[in-house]
C-alpha cells in the first residue's frame, strides 16, 4: 500500500499513472476537493493526513516548501507503520532535505528527498527525470520503483542533499532562461521582427546545443582566446538596449548584464572572451 500527500497538478497525476498501473495510493491534500476528485480513478481519499498513511509502507508526498513539509509529516506521523519509507518530491533546500533525512532516521523511518524535473503530463506518463542522492543502500532499495514513477533516475552519489541542490541548479538555469527569452521577445517586437520569424531562427540555430561547450570553456577559467571579445558582445549589448528603449519595450535583465560587463572593462577585461564576466562564479 502507497499513500500520497498534496494532490497539486504534479500528485494527483502521480497518483493517477500508479492507479493505471494497479497499485493501491491512498490520498490526501490539504484542500479536500483535491484529492476526492481522485475518487473517481480508485483512489481511496482521507480527510485526516495520519489516516492516510496507515497500513501504507511508502509515503509520497509533493507540497510547496520546506516548511510545508515538515508540517505535514509531523502531522501524519502519528498514522507512520513501523518503518515506514517516506519520498518527497518537494523543491525544497538542500539544508532541510539533510536535517530531514536525519530528523526521521533517528525516529526509525527512512527519508530520500527525490526532486523531479516533470511537468504533470510527465508524471501521468511516468517521462522525465527524478534526482536522489544519500545512502546508497537506501537509493539502491528505492530505486526500482522510483524508475517506474519517471523516465530517468539521476544518482548524484551519497552526499545528503546534493539531489535538492541539483534540482535547485536546474530552476535557476530555467528561471534565467525564461527570463532572457522574454527580453528577446521583447525586443523583437520592439523591432517589429514577427515571432514567426524568430521561431524560424531558434529551429534553424538552436543555441542550447552550445551549452555544454560554453559551461566547459567557463569552468577552465581561461578567458585570453576569445570567441567574442567582451568589447565587442558589450557594444551589442548597447545595441539591444537602445532598440527597446526606442520603442518603449521593457527589459528584465539584459540592462543587469550591462553593468556586469562594464564592471569586467573596467577591471581591463574588455579583449578577453566576454564569458569572463562568469569568471567569479567558477574560480575560487
Amino acid at each position: 500500500m502507497k499513500a500520497f500527500l498534496g494532490m497539486g497538478l504534479l500528485g494527483s497525476n502521480f497518483v493517477k499513472a500508479m492507479l493505471k498501473k494497479g497499485e493501491m495510493v491512498q490520498v490526501w491534500n490539504r484542500t479536500a476537493a483535491r484529492a476526492t476528485a481522485l475518487e473517481a480513478f480508485g483512489a481511496k481519499v482521507f480527510t485526516d493526513v495520519a489516516d492516510a498513511v496507515r497500513g501504507a509502507d511508502v509515503v509520497h508526498l509533493v507540497v510547496k516548501d520546506d516548511a510545508a513539509v515538515e508540517e505535514v509529516l509531523e502531522a501524519a506521523s502519528a498514522g507512520f507503520e513501523p518503518g515506514a519509507v517516506i519520498i518527497d518530491h518537494t523543491t525544497t533546500t538542500a539544508d532541510g532535505a539533510v536535517a530531514r533525512t536525519k530528523y526521521w532516521k533517528e525516529k526509525g523511518f527512512t527519508y530520500l528527498h527525490a526532486p523531479v524535473f516533470m511537468g504533470p503530463a510527465n508524471a501521468l506518463e511516468s517521462t522525465g527525470f527524478m534526482l536522489v542522492s544519500g545512502d546508497q543502500e537506501t537509493v539502491a532499495r528505492l530505486e526500482p520503483q522510483l524508475a517506474t514513477m519517471t523516465g530517468k533516475v539521476l544518482n548524484f552519489g551519497p552526499e545528503e542533499g546534493r539531489a535538492a541542490a541539483m534540482k535547485l541548479l536546474g530552476n535557476a538555469f530555467l528561471v534565467t532562461l525564461t527570463a532572457g527569452l522574454a527580453d528577446t521577445l521583447s525586443l523583437a517586437k520592439a523591432m517589429d521582427v514577427p515571432l514567426d520569424d524568430l521561431s524560424t531562427l531558434f529551429h534553424s540555430w538552436n543555441p542550447g546545443t552550445m551549452l555544454h561547450a560554453r559551461m566547459q570553456r567557463m569552468s577552465k577559467g581561461t578567458y585570453s582566446d576569445p570567441s567574442w571579445e567582451l568589447n565587442m558582445a558589450r557594444k551589442d549589448t548597447g545595441l539591444f538596449i537602445k532598440a527597446a528603449q526606442a520603442a518603449g519595450a521593457p527589459l528584465a535583465v539584459i540592462p543587469s548584464i550591462a553593468a556586469e560587463m562594464d564592471k569586467w572593462i573596467a577591471r581591463g577585461h574588455g579583449s578577453d572572451d566576454w564569458t569572463v564576466i562568469g569568471k567569479d562564479a567558477v574560480t575560487l
